[in-house]
């Protein structure tokens, strides 16, 4: 039975591969234009910055060196229920400088789209048993971003050799641009 958790709230995975579903719904009220979210990845040292270039797992760059972390492709729409995006991680594959993984949602072209995640709804991730499809646990966000172009859903992190999840939940307006220059 999969954990329900709250924002800032950690928990164990226990799962040597699993996979992030992301999911999120349209506002009826929205701007009329196609909404294109877009699942991040940022695989991160010591020192929370990216261990290389290539460890900046997105629509143009689909898995990491190690091939431990392996990215669905982009939903162009968010169309149907169930997880928008997946990302399948391999534990037992990844590179030993690899100490954070954070998992970013932004909204392309938001400016020009004149778009927000107050116009998104049911925003979820999820974490998922890749070989029994057990769900371990899930985090919907459930605040109002109205005026935030890219969310950070959460961070899964090594502690002792354990790897865990934090439900994070924040928001900021300066879109993909600002998490990239923040882990360079």
């Amino acid at each position: 039975m999969a954990i329900n958790l709250q924002k800032g709230q950690r928990e164990n995975i226990n799962a040597p591969k699993f996979t992030i579903g992301l999911g999120w719904d349209i506002n009826n009220t929205s701007t009329g234009g196609a909404f294109d979210l877009d699942a991040s990845l940022f695989l991160l040292n010591d020192g929370k910055k990216l261990v290389s270039d290539n460890h900046f797992i997105f629509y143009n760059n689909l898995e990491s060196p190690d091939k431990a972390v392996i990215h669905s492709g982009d939903n162009l729409t968010g169309d149907g229920d169930g997880d928008d995006e997946q990302i399948k991680i391999d534990l037992t594959k990844i590179d030993d400088a690899v100490k954070e993984i954070t998992v970013v949602v932004t909204i392309h072209d938001a400016d020009e789209r004149r778009q927000n995640f107050g116009q998104v709804r049911n925003s979820f991730i999820r974490i998922f048993n890749t070989d029994t499809n057990e769900e371990i646990l899930k985090y919907e966000l459930d605040e109002d971003f109205s005026i935030e172009t890219a969310v950070e859903f959460g961070r899964i992190y090594n502690r002792n050799g354990e790897w865990k999840f934090e439900a994070v939940g924040s928001g900021q307006r300066d879109g993909l641009e600002k998490f990239v220059s923040m882990y360079q």
